[in-house]
């Protein structure tokens, strides 16, 4: 009886490409979908400790949409390192600024704290406008 638990090994793991549209989508639904594949929780050779994720392509940052008053009331925080260096930034401003790091910081925020999620976020490539560079990767389109 052979009931050992079968671990995927990083050699071994084929990535796919897929391109979201989050145009009109709620940010954190949207963001949680994109961490997920990114994790390669949707896959069924699934392993905590190995990165199986597939590349995330999301396109048209600039239209993603924030429920309630967020847009005015959900502040982003940075600090320097210096004294009195603590930056602050609204929902609203930071999308009119940079739309992709609105996307990236939710989805960064849902990976694991530590090598293997920094390399997962890698693969997490955020784009304001329709139009991305990825063409030669043959990424699917998937809608979230």
């Amino acid at each position: 009886m052979n009931n050992k638990t079968y671990f995927a090994k990083p050699d071994e793991v084929e990535k796919k490409w897929y391109v979201v549209d989050v145009s009109g989508k709620v940010l954190g639904r949207a963001a949680t979908r994109i961490a997920g594949i990114l994790m390669g929780k949707t896959k069924p050779q699934y392993t905590p400790h190995v990165d199986v994720g597939d590349y995330v392509i999301v396109v048209n940052a600039e239209k993603v949409e924030l429920t309630g008053k967020k847009w005015d009331q959900k502040v982003y925080y940075r600090h320097s390192g210096y004294p009195g260096g603590l930056k602050a930034i609204k929902a609203r401003d930071l999308l009119n600024k940079h739309p992709e790091r609105l996307i990236k910081l939710a989805v960064k925020r849902m990976l694991p704290k530590n090598k293997l999620g920094r390399k997962m976020l890698k693969k997490l490539k955020v784009y304001a406008g329709p139009e991305h560079p990825h063409a030669a990767q043959k990424p699917e389109k998937i809608e979230l």
